[in-house]
């Protein structure tokens, strides 16, 4: 890279947990899934597909259920709701964050919160 190195500070698979998170507020259609995640994820947008992918692997393994719902207006849409064992599966994700955020704690304290890094 021509002595120019990539800095991407960002938590890997931190979508799966972002999804967790928002059906356990309440149950929700996938459209709102998509409108909802960039603001928790700090993305510009989700990939629809993916989502949807992901769902429904989520549904397959016990961790969210759905309904179609055609009280909404419009045409009917698929509602998600988060299971017991997605709570569970939740509950694991904030105690690996929490770890990790810890270790970041640990690394921004050893380095003296920048004091000796030139920033760009």
């Amino acid at each position: 890279m021509d002595g120019q190195w990539a800095v991407d500070a960002r938590v890997a698979r931190l979508a799966e947990p972002a999804v967790l998170v928002i059906l356990a507020e309440r149950p929700t259609h996938g459209y709102e899934l998509l409108e909802r995640l960039p603001t928790l994820l700090g993305a510009e947008s989700v990939d629809a597909g993916n989502l949807y992918r992901f769902l429904r692997a989520l549904e397959a393994d016990g961790i969210v259920t759905s309904t179609w719902d055609a009280e909404l207006p419009g045409p009917a849409r698929r509602t998600y709701t988060i299971s017991g064992a997605g709570r569970q599966l939740l509950s694991a994700w904030v105690g690996a964050l929490e770890a990790t955020r810890t270790r970041i704690d640990q690394f921004l304290d050893q380095s003296g919160g920048g004091e000796h890094v030139q920033r760009t």
